[in-house]
């Protein structure tokens, strides 16, 4: 006889079969398989034991944004989900993250893909990099230009412990998420044209959030990092410094 369930579990089993019916109705309207989508839970300040539960119920996908409190929450839940780091990024936390993210989303300068080869070759490991790309121009917001990402890219794919596979970018904010249907088809359309330029695959869209998801995936994401809409209200952040 099953134990019944916590309000915790409930709660985050609910959440999660909402957001999947979300992802399932976008995706059948871009013409695609929902299975396709890759549902990566967005963790920051959110406890490991919560994180836990979460996976319990199916959740395979964890994104942290501060190298420290990744590894805090990796010496706990360890290698039962696949880690991608969705911050941005100092290059003296990189041997942490290459240590355990198998996807590093925010790849935004060249002495960052730098460390991050550097830190691979020494762990004898490939790191999957997306490139972060800021569209919205935002001073506040990491990533490289429009311009920039062209011989951003075209060194990054020489390194020999980096694999490039995608772009990743956070719209500028707007409670209407339509008015991110824009900077959403521009990453598609500059990730269609950078795999003409440098003649290789890059299989990975990482754009939408709780807020905007369903219009990213008709956009052509096939990584989205949902936060609140699995987790609820975040608890208080740490200060950036602290991690």
């Amino acid at each position: 006889m099953s134990l019944p369930e916590t309000a915790l579990e409930e709660r985050l089993r609910t959440s999660l079969e909402k957001v999947r019916e979300r992802i399932a109705r976008a995706a059948e309207r871009s013409g695609r398989k929902p299975d396709e989508i890759i549902l990566i839970g967005a963790s920051k300040s959110i406890p490991a034991e919560v994180i836990e539960c979460a996976v319990r119920h199916g959740l395979r996908e964890i994104g942290e944004n501060y190298a420290q409190e990744a590894l805090v929450k990796y010496r706990i839940i360890g290698d039962k989900v696949r880690w991608h780091f969705i911050g941005s990024l100092q290059t003296n936390k990189a041997k942490v993250v290459v240590r355990i993210c198998q996807f590093v989303q925010s790849l935004d300068r060249w002495s960052l893909a730098e460390e991050l080869n550097r830190q691979a070759v020494r762990n004898q490991k490939i790191v999957n990099c997306l490139i972060q790309v800021n569209l919205g121009g935002e001073g506040t917001k990491s990533g490289v230009d429009r311009e920039g990402l062209w011989e951003l890219a075209e060194k990054v794919v020489a390194l020999p412990s980096i694999r490039l596979v995608g772009l990743m970018t956070i719209p500028p904010y707007h409670p209407d998420p339509e008015k991110s249907r824009p900077v959403f088809s521009e990453l598609r359309e500059l990730r269609d044209r950078l795999q003409e330029r440098i003649g290789m695959d890059l299989p990975y869209l990482s754009m939408g959030m709780s807020l905007d998801f369903e219009v990213a995936i008709e956009e052509g994401a096939n990584m989205v990092r949902i936060g609140t809409a699995l987790f609820g209200p975040r608890p208080s952040v740490p200060k950036k410094e602290d991690w």
